[in-house]
């Protein structure tokens, strides 16, 4: 049971720019009925947690708000109920906010136990990139053997978690989109044609490759990219849509930028798209954050994949609470490769 009275906490006071993110100290809180009290060591940053900061994410918080989709941790406390957790086992969280502190409640439904084989890191690591990527490829997408994959912003959360999957099921080929710096990294996880955005176009890269475009689009930029996917997908193929990355443009939200996102992207018509043969799926984990029986069976899956080392997430960098601006910097401009994590401590 923890017995510290106050823990630091991250904490957004209000939207806009990295200094409405601060450190805190705050009462430990105690778990209720079906509740852990998780002591977390490490979280993940994601795209969201960057939106919820800009005011430009489609669920914003109430503020003062604790961000945090994911992390992962030691139980400290058990709360009344709860009989199949105990103090002192290593577990993975994910829930609708609230993990960035350094004791989180957490419910019972939302707690996973890890192997001793699977460091606090990599477990932060993984829920929402490789939740989001499996059931993309597997459930939206029916991913099988020899057929091909688009996915951007290759070298990120989710596109590295994408390229480790895919190698999974036989003879896949995927493309990825990210700078030219990333290649060699994103090749040894699993891209088999690389594509620098900034100075190819994409769409005709992949053409010289297959002329007839690729079974599966996964987009996570919105706009006109999403028309482009669409175009590239063979007869049969299926898009994914998962995000809107290009509206992220800085620091703070851009009003600008997300006008120019809308007008942009195209509405899709049913009577327009009857002849195509091609299948359109959206998808938003946060949206079903609060929902893990849709969702936890596909995390649990993950784990023994882990275990039986079948992929392994690629760590960027590791920030202390203290040093978020410049954890979340680093993705605002892209300079990641895999995932940013964050500790409630600097760690040696």
């Amino acid at each position: 049971m923890a017995t510290r009275q106050t823990s630091k906490t991250l904490v957004l006071t209000g939207f806009g720019g990295y200094d409405k993110m601060k450190v805190e100290m705050r009462p430990v809180p105690r778990p209720s009925q079906g509740e852990v009290l998780v002591n977390i060591k490490a979280s993940g940053i994601n795209f969201a947690e960057l939106m919820c900061r800009q005011g430009s994410y489609d669920r914003l918080p109430k503020l003062p708000a604790v961000l945090g989709l994911e992390g992962s941790g030691v139980v400290a406390q058990v709360g009344p109920g709860v009989t199949d957790l105990k103090e002192g086992q290593r577990v993975v969280c994910m829930q609708d906010f609230g993990l960035w502190r350094e004791y989180a409640v957490v419910k019972r439904s939302h707690c996973f136990v890890i192997p001793d084989s699977m460091s606090f890191h990599d477990a932060a690591a993984f829920p929402l990139n490789y939740v989001t990527a499996h059931q993309m490829l597997f459930d939206c997408a029916n991913l099988r053997r020899n057929m091909s994959v688009l996915v951007h912003m290759a070298a990120g959360g989710v596109g590295t978690a994408v390229a480790q999957l895919c190698r999974c099921v036989p003879n896949v080929t995927v493309f990825g989109t990210a700078s030219a710096s990333k290649h060699s990294v994103i090749k040894q996880h699993g891209i088999t044609h690389p594509i620098d955005y900034r100075t190819d176009d994409y769409v005709q890269e992949v053409k010289k490759i297959q002329p007839e475009g690729v079974d599966i689009v996964l987009d996570p930029l919105n706009g006109p990219d999403a028309t482009k996917g669409y175009a590239l997908l063979k007869p049969m193929g299926k898009i994914v849509h998962f995000g809107a990355a290009n509206a992220v443009s800085g620091p703070s939200m851009s009003l600008w930028s997300l006008g120019k996102l809308w007008l942009q992207t195209r509405n899709y018509s049913p009577l327009w798209m009857l002849g195509d043969n091609k299948g359109v799926f959206f998808y938003h984990l946060g949206h079903m954050a609060s929902q893990p029986e849709l969702w936890a069976h596909t995390l649990e899956e993950l784990i023994q994949w882990y275990s039986e080392g079948k992929y392994k997430p690629i760590i960027d960098s590791v920030w202390s609470f203290d040093e978020i601006g410049s954890a979340m910097a680093r993705m605002h401009e892209r300079k990641n490769i895999g995932k940013v994590i964050i500790t409630p401590h600097k760690e040696a």
